[in-house]
């Protein structure tokens, strides 16, 4: 049986390592790496029964704790967990142990500060996605901002101080945005029903006119679409992942990032349906924009680690077009290619991360021809890629052919959009595994570049099980959140959709419903 407080266990098990790395000397670094690993190990240990515990037939939300915390204001500590948080929550334990492990020979610095802030950094993470009260939901959000922003300022690249900068301010006002919404919410339920609630069921009982459910949409999705990010609010991101240390670049892109796509799922879909189903058009259109753009600008590249960035601009398309569909392919494809986009380019950037040790360069230009030397680099290196591009039989082909046939059954010129994404993404990937890898040795000294360690093959080897195993077998994914994407599609479905078709010819009613509609949509 699993302990009733096991949410809880698995969010702030990081407390006990930060607690011993406070008081372990800072010289001593073996101790540090120690106490790190075996923190996120026992962490990842510990959430792995998850997974066979929930029952993904019932659905819903299952390993509820709820406390009250400020009980004058309605916010309670509240927890609980459905198949969406349960495989994004896997990712979490699993990537940060990754990322600990992945830091040992790249950072020099400030080592304990830096697993310390790694660790506050997972505790945030989990409290995200399995929050059900609105405040704590934001507390956890917040908690995120500070560890990352140093992580970037302190051990990033040489304009870390202005990426760092550039995450904060976008990040914050996005978030100032939704904290406004969120006590906008506790506050009309108040009025409507006598007592103050920040509880996520509570909120969905609310009675939102149509005016009013655009502008607390467009006010939480601000903060989400900054964390996708959603072109046009994606400049922060090349920035940041350049900058970034290789740990801060697989959690950014591995975690962060699908914070803003599991927002839209969580709060945006089942609190404003109305809006949802109105808006879905310029959501849509904003990510095939982003799936085409960020392609465009990926192929220009000459920094490795940027052309990543930019490729995860394009990949975050996809899944913003999944959940837009606001059908069963295109949802289940969204959460799917969420996960896969956090293995796959995690395992790019640990890539990058591994041969700029050696090199300490990420110039395209610099490389060329290494393929004989470093043949077991050059073999995961070719796997990370071909998962990004969608081979069929790795994890990404699964998901984008479900995305884009969700697309076409929305509208055929979507899927066809998206389609071209898929295009550019293996002419950009390929052309840089080319360049880097294959012809003549550019420069004498990557003739004396050393392969792989067992540490390092280590590291990848389960991400490689784990892009094969959802390329093959993606049903023991999928069948997690079945059952929640189609609580999402009740939650978005067709009286909604028949609601708003009335909106803009409505005069006199600015809302666009009768007292039946809102029972109805209600």
């Amino acid at each position: 049986m699993m302990n009733p407080q096991i949410l809880s266990i698995i969010t702030f098990l990081p407390l006990a390592g930060i607690f011993a790395l406070l008081v372990t000397p800072a010289g001593r670094k073996g101790v540090i790496s120690f106490i790190a690993t075996l923190t996120t190990a026992i962490t990842f240990v510990v959430s792995l029964p998850l997974y066979t515990a929930y029952d993904a037939a019932a659905g819903g939300f299952q390993f509820a704790e709820r406390l009250e915390w400020i009980g004058s204001l309605g916010i309670h500590y509240h927890l609980a967990m459905d198949g969406i948080s349960l495989v994004l929550v896997l990712l979490t334990t699993f990537l940060s142990l990754i990322a600990v492990i992945s830091s040992y020979t790249a950072i020099d610095k400030r080592y304990k500060e830096y697993m310390i802030l790694l660790l506050l950094l997972q505790i945030g993470m989990t409290g995200v996605f399995t929050s059900m009260d609105l405040f704590l939901f934001y507390i956890f959000w917040e908690v995120i901002l500070i560890p990352m922003y140093l992580l970037i300022g302190i051990w990033g690249g040489k304009e870390r101080v202005y990426a760092s900068i550039k995450f904060f301010l976008y990040t914050l006002t996005g978030s100032t945005m939704m904290l406004i919404a969120i006590i906008y919410l506790a506050w009309l339920h108040k009025n409507q029903f006598g007592m103050w609630s920040f509880n996520l069921a509570d909120v969905q009982k609310l009675t939102l006119d149509f005016d009013i459910q655009i502008i607390l949409f467009a006010a939480f999705a601000l903060g989400f679409a900054i964390k996708v990010p959603l072109f046009p609010f994606h400049t922060w991101l090349p920035d940041a992942h350049t900058e970034a240390p290789t740990a801060g670049s697989v959690i950014l892109a591995g975690v962060l990032l699908k914070m803003g796509t599991y927002g839209f799922l969580r709060f945006n879909i089942p609190l404003f349906p109305v809006a949802t189903a109105y808006l879905a058009d310029a959501m849509i259109w904003l990510s095939v924009i982003g799936i085409v753009y960020g392609a465009l600008m990926a192929m220009v590249q000459t920094d490795i680690k940027r052309l990543v960035a930019y490729s995860s601009v394009s990949h975050l398309g996809f899944v913003m077009l999944g959940i837009f569909a606001l059908n069963e392919e295109g949802l289940t494809g969204g959460i799917l290619q969420m996960i896969n986009h956090g293995i796959s380019t995690g395992m790019l950037f640990l890539i990058v991360g591994m041969i700029y040790e050696r090199k300490h360069t990420r110039a395209i230009e610099d490389y060329g021809g290494i393929a004989k030397v470093i043949p077991v680099f050059s073999v995961f290196f070719m796997i990370a890629t071909l998962s990004s591009i969608g081979l069929p039989g790795m994890n990404g082909f699964v998901g984008e052919v479900m995305i884009m046939t969700g697309g076409f059954l929305y509208k055929p010129m979507f899927g066809i959009i998206a389609a071209s994404g898929v295009i550019l993404a293996a002419v950009y990937m390929l052309w840089m595994y080319q360049r880097v890898m294959f012809g003549p040795l550019k420069h004498e000294s990557n003739a004396n570049l050393k392969d792989l360690n067992a540490r390092e093959i280590g590291i990848l080897i389960p991400l490689v099980v784990i892009i094969f195993w959802i390329g093959i077998y993606p049903k023991g994914l999928t069948d997690k959140f079945s059952a929640d994407v189609k609580r999402i599609m009740v939650q978005a479905g067709k009286p909604v959709m028949e609601a708003v078709t009335t909106v803009p010819s409505v005069t006199e009613n600015p809302s666009g419903h009768t007292d039946d509609d809102k029972k109805e949509i209600h």
